[in-house]
């Protein structure tokens, strides 16, 4: 095992320089100039081209690229255009909000999504398992800005249960009720992944019921909640905890839509606010931090395959 994770982290090394690369160009070749930007439109020519002088924005991209990457492998991201900080200061100051909505929205998804498909596999074809189906549909089909609009509406400004915006820090200011405010973003985002994961849920466990050793375990008197929860689910995890480990990644990386409908101030916004301002160094930053937190989540996911089925072993 040992040297299967050391193998593994050694191959995030070119990875995650593919993704450097990727990124680098790309946004290089999106139209606009972050000089003009941060100078405004009535700047002269003059400064324009001195700020990208001093930004090193003059300079053939091949330069360029040379120059970021020897910096980056000695942990320097770069300054951001904008903020004028460095980009790892940056995403620090962002990362909490997306994060705790992240795990927030697991606990939704996870909650929901597993019994929900547990109790449909235990009841295929009743009225059950078609309402869960039906829940499970509308989960994927409904636009997660209404859903969160509508949560907004009912909770925030009807009844007035839970705030409707903004996220105050929990750590910095030690408040753990705080987390209130994540409460509608995270319905709003586990919704739609507690419904897949419902779906898999199902249709792994009902795989998994038709096998030999459950129709043993039954007819030796083992209680039917037994055989669903210590026989049947375990044996079906693999596929579930493969779903939720890229899930956790995906919620990560996918906030956009949620945080700028709730103005939480997470690497959604971020990404959006400085694509808008041509921000480079951020939007590189933060696309190695989504490609790191990936390969991490994948290779977690891979330990845990070994923990759940005995008969899986890592070289």
């Amino acid at each position: 095992m040992v040297s299967y994770i050391m193998r593994r982290v050694l191959a995030l090394v070119p990875t995650l320089f593919l993704v450097l690369a990727v990124s680098f160009f790309l946004i290089h070749f999106i139209p606009g100039d972050p000089a003009v930007v941060m100078l405004g439109p009535h700047a002269t020519v003059e400064q324009i081209e001195a700020l990208r002088h001093e930004m090193g924005l003059d300079q053939p991209i091949g330069i360029q690229f040379g120059r970021y990457i020897v910096d980056v492998f000695h942990g320097d991201f770069g300054n951001s255009i904008f903020f004028h900080i460095p980009v790892t200061h940056v995403i620090l100051q962002r990362v909490e909000p997306s994060v705790l909505l992240a795990l927030c929205s697991m606990v939704v998804v996870f909650v929901i999504g597993i019994p929900s498909g547990i109790l449909a596999a235990a009841k295929p074809n009743t009225w059950l398992d078609q309402a869960f189906l039906v829940i499970a549909l509308l989960g994927a089909s409904i636009p997660s800005f209404w859903l969160g609009l509508l949560l907004m509406l009912v909770f925030a400004v009807n009844l007035g249960w839970l705030p409707s915006s903004g996220f105050p820090s929990v750590f910095e200011t030690g408040n753990i009720s705080n987390l209130r405010y994540l409460v509608l973003p995270s319905i709003t985002l586990g919704f739609a992944n507690a419904a897949l994961l419902a779906r898999l849920t199902r249709s792994s466990v009902l795989d998994v019921l038709q096998e030999d050793y459950i129709n043993t375990a039954r007819a030796k008197g083992v209680a039917e909640s037994c055989v669903l929860l210590r026989h049947a689910l375990r044996n079906a995890a693999i596929p579930i905890v493969t779903v939720l480990g890229f899930t956790f990644a995906g919620l990560l990386s996918a906030t956009v839509v949620t945080e700028s409908v709730f103005a939480l101030p997470g690497i959604g916004r971020l990404i959006v606010e400085s694509v808008l301002r041509r921000d480079y160094p951020v939007i590189q930053g933060v696309m190695v931090f989504v490609a790191f937190l990936y390969l991490s989540i994948n290779l977690l996911t891979d330990m845990t395959y070994a923990m759940l089925d005995p008969r899986i072993h890592y070289k």
